[in-house]
């Protein structure tokens, strides 16, 4: 019954239109070089606010799904990837739209971005809920260490530095703590500005972190001409290349869905990893980068599998999947709604009405990308003297529109700063806004299960779950110097090994 209903929430007109807006306007996104579906989320975040719940995080769900394959469009035909994870498809992508074959690249990454879609959704429905009857056992102590965890995946969330992200997710938490503490009453940072006693917003920060920074790299980039490769007809791959690829795009649906499970890894490894094993596995793994159908299928089928891999941990445990997912998850919070065990019980209409949108995205996005791709590439042509001042505009209304508060603003712009400096010191703001999401978790389950042990720390000691989590965000944080010091041991014996041969 709770499926039939979140079918019918979903097939309402009005909701219809949303999930085909959110998918439509995640296509362009995802083709505009620079734009994320991050960005893109948290542009349309405020938006939701005077939306049913259900309507909204279904067109929020729509643009996530199809923002990831928006990004493979300029990618094989500008090799200028629209997203991060659509580097990996431009690898052979680009090769074949210069060998004319743009439309063969393109309805492949479609199909695959398709099929990896509907396997992640049906893997959310079936392990979402089992992880939820799980977590119906959790308390305040197993919350802290669950959360505890989830913020030791940030040193593996994006970029090359481990430490960066670290920093980051700490800068993130230390954000969280602005505002009165429920627990003590005691006024935190203040500085004597009543907007800040419920602490930073949410949206202006994400806007700021997102949108605004990149606004300002892109603002101090030189202008690039793009080489631009004539579509033609937009085909469906042949039999050929599907008996060519399925195995591919099986294998890399698998991995996307995994790797997408694991809180804060999302669709960039997915891809990068799906594409290397597609080379690895493929017979023709040596022509990989020359224009091979398989190194379209695999990162394809990959990243879009992560993004409904990424609800999984999301919507069961409340720890975001993904740093779109955190905004997600940040859009629930807005609409009263609390990510975890609770909500499988209370309203599993939404959750039922959140796997069908997805699904209804996919499809959706399939008929539009292929019978679109080539009008939709022309947006990536957009000046970009009047496409960044749109995207000014939108961040200013976006930051203002939540609580009409010109500190929202100021946030917003502030954090737009800090973003961009951020950026360029070689940080990413992902972290940062995981820290900022379970940060305000973190702080209000340590303090009640404090309470719940009488001030007694040794109490996390009785408790198995947390003690598991515990030991997991221990291995997580030791695993990076661990593989460093065990590779650095192998090279010097393999060095040994080769000065007394010689």
């Amino acid at each position: 019954m709770d499926i039939l209903g979140g079918l019918l929430t979903i097939l309402q007109p009005a909701t219809l239109m949303l999930i085909v807006f959110g998918t439509i306007a995640g296509v362009l996104v995802g083709a505009l070089p620079g734009l994320s579906s991050s960005m893109a989320v948290a542009l349309l975040l405020p938006f939701t606010i005077y939306l049913d719940p259900i309507p909204a995080i279904a067109m929020l769900a729509s643009l996530y799904c199809a923002g990831t394959f928006g990004g493979s469009i300029t990618a094989i035909l500008i090799n200028a990837p629209g997203a991060p994870p659509a580097a990996a498809t431009a690898f052979d992508g680009y090769p074949l739209a210069r060998k004319g074959q743009a439309g063969r690249a393109l309805g492949m990454a479609a199909v695959a971005s398709v099929i990896g879609g509907i396997f992640s959704l049906i893997v959310l429905i079936l392990a979402a809920p089992l992880l939820a009857t799980v977590a119906y056992k959790f308390g305040p102590p197993e919350y802290f260490a669950l959360t505890v965890f989830g913020l030791s995946m940030l040193a593996s969330i994006s970029g090359s530095s481990a430490i960066r992200n670290l920093i980051g997710g700490a800068f993130g938490v230390l954000l969280s703590t602005v505002g009165v503490d429920l627990l003590t009453g005691v006024e935190r940072f203040t500085f004597n500005v009543p907007e800040l006693y419920e602490g930073i917003n949410f949206i202006p920060v994400l806007i700021g972190l997102f949108a605004m920074a990149e606004l300002l790299n892109q603002a101090g980039a030189k202008a690039k001409k793009l080489q631009r490769i004539a579509v033609g007809r937009i085909a469906l791959p042949s039999r050929e290349d599907f008996r060519a690829c399925w195995k591919t795009i099986l294998r890399s649906s698998g991995l996307g869905t995994f790797i997408g499970i694991l809180p804060a890894e999302g669709s960039t490894m997915a891809a990068m990893i799906g594409y290397n094993e597609a080379k690895r596995w493929s017979p023709n793994g040596k022509n990989f980068g020359e224009g091979e159908i398989e190194g379209v299928a695999g990162p394809e089928a990959a990243n879009n599998a992560a993004t409904g891999g990424a609800m999984v941990p999301t919507l069961a445990l409340g720890i975001p999947g993904s740093a779109t997912a955190a905004v997600i998850l940040g859009g629930l919070q807005i609409q009263g709604l609390r990510p975890g065990p609770y909500l499988f019980q209370n309203q599993p209409d939404l959750l039922y009405a959140i796997f069908f949108s997805m699904l209804i995205a996919n499809v959706v996005f399939l008929i539009f990308g292929l019978a679109g791709a080539r009008y939709f590439s022309r947006i990536s042509m957009i000046p970009r003297e009047f496409l960044w001042p749109g995207v000014f505009c939108l961040c200013v209304v976006g930051a203002y529109g939540g609580a009409q508060s010109m500190v929202d603003v100021y946030i917003m712009l502030i954090s737009g700063l800090v973003g961009f400096f951020l950026n360029r010191a070689g940080f990413s703001s992902a972290p940062i806004i995981m820290g900022l999401v379970l940060g305000h978790l973190v702080e209000s389950s340590l303090g009640q299960s404090m309470i719940l042990f009488d001030q007694d720390a040794t109490g996390f000691l009785t408790r198995p779950i947390a003690l598991l989590f515990f030991a997991l965000a221990l291995l997580r944080v030791l695993s990076t110097p661990l593989g460093r010091f065990i590779s650095a041991k192998r090279r010097a014996k393999v060095d040994r090994l080769a000065h007394g041969n010689e």
